[in-house]
């Protein structure tokens, strides 16, 4: 699975925010603190879902390595 990370500059901070999941989203004061904050912001939605999930309906599971790729380098 794919994710799309987007960080904009506002006010004195930057904001970040995952396209595929538009209720992820945090701010910093760098790109590299979006980021650490948005694998936070990921991992505690995650967990949510996982508590609200029926067992019955898992068919598998696999885990999601998180890794920063600076497109502007």
């Amino acid at each position: 699975m794919k994710l799309t990370i987007s960080i904009v500059k506002g006010d004195g901070k930057f904001i970040g925010s995952i396209k595929e999941i538009p209720a992820v989203i945090t701010e910093g004061s760098s790109k590299q603190e979006v980021m650490e904050n948005l694998k936070d912001a990921l991992e505690l939605y995650l967990e949510d879902l996982k508590e609200e999930e029926d067992p019955g309906d898992i068919i598998e599971r696999e885990r999601l390595i998180f890794s920063y790729v600076d497109q502007e380098e």
